[in-house]
């Protein structure tokens, strides 16, 4: 556990919601506002070369210093429970410049690992036998067959939030957290603390909410974009730097669907259509998760992305009244 006098501590921001919300944009301009540094709680933002399709703010377009992005190489292992080391040690590095901390990310795990109290490695591990001999011989058979790394990315395709908190090595959790999904459960979910909502710092969540449709029109177009940017060609880079494998079995969206594009096993249109659709379920997930916590402040941004798309405001408009709206419900 994380020991935090609160009373002594600046309240911490964090902007959360879907992919193409908003959040990068929010958090960027109101921590420029408030004297802060951004804090990225973003899975796959933490890759090195990963830059297109991540949707990191280019350098050059951020107003404010940012933390937790290109920390390892794609072919390194990070797990939630690293991102709690590294971001625990960055606010209070920012603390003692004075600076205020301003989270933003959709990686809800992340984001708990960091701020919530409780520590990732005293997950618990029920062992009372409910587990059938047959169900654990057939685990333990696939993890050999597969190896450690596409066994912790088939948990990851159905359980992401399990599969964050597991190293990819440590097959005896790998396996537990199968053996609960099958009794309708969650590794995550049986975890020390985890069912708590209990801050370790002073905390504000903000959530940006928008009508489900005008989400996926927004995840369409970012996708078009990202590939209008260059997405393949980056793709392209790495793989020819030897990260294929880890493109796969990180199951990092946008990428492992170009890989057998690049290979001449799938065709563009299908892959971007793959694309489009594998981001709309994660968008799902993600306000799946952030619905369950009660701390959240939710700001329904669906007038102004919509006044945006029509074209009744620019990009500056939308992000002044944004950071207005947001300026006013953390008063």
């Amino acid at each position: 556990m994380i020991n935090v006098d609160k009373t002594s501590q600046p309240e911490i921001i964090a902007i959360i919601g879907p992919t193409a919300s908003g959040k990068s944009l929010l958090a960027d301009r109101l921590a420029q506002r408030i004297g802060g540094e951004v804090i990225s709680a973003d899975s796959m933002q933490v890759y090195r070369g990963m830059d297109i399709g991540t949707a990191k703010i280019p350098l050059d377009e951020r107003s404010v210093p940012y933390h937790g992005i290109d920390l390892v190489d794609p072919g390194e292992t990070f797990t939630a429970a690293l991102y709690q080391r590294y971001a625990r040690a960055a606010i209070s590095e920012i603390h003692t410049r004075g600076q205020r901390v301003v989270f933003c990310g959709g990686t809800g795990l992340y984001l708990r690992a960091a701020l919530d109290d409780f520590d990732l490695d005293e997950g618990r591990e029920d062992e009372s036998g409910i587990t059938s001999a047959s169900l654990r011989e057939r685990l333990n058979k696939q993890a050999e067959e597969l190896g450690a790394e596409a066994f912790h990315a088939l948990l990851a395709s159905s359980d992401p939030e399990s599969a964050g908190l597991i190293h990819p090595n440590n097959t005896r959790r790998l396996i537990r957290a199968f053996e609960l999904l099958e009794q309708g459960s969650s590794y995550a979910e049986s975890s020390a603390g985890f069912s708590r909502f209990e801050s370790a710092y002073p905390l504000r969540l903000i959530g940006l909410s928008l009508e489900r449709e005008l989400l996926y029109g927004l995840i369409d177009a970012r996708v078009d974009a990202m590939l209008a940017d260059g997405l393949l060609g980056e793709v392209q880079v790495l793989l020819s730097e030897g990260f294929s494998e880890a493109l796969t079995a990180m199951q990092a969206i946008g990428y492992k669907e170009l890989v057998p594009v690049l290979a001449g096993e799938c065709p563009l249109g299908e892959a971007v259509d793959a694309i489009k659709q594998a981001t709309r379920h994660y968008a799902k997930r993600q306000l799946t998760w952030f619905g369950r916590d009660p701390r959240v402040e939710w700001l329904d941004i669906s007038d102004l992305h919509s006044a945006h798309q029509a074209g009744r405001i620019d990009v500056g408009d939308f992000a002044r009244l944004l950071l207005s709206r947001a300026l006013t419900l953390l008063q």
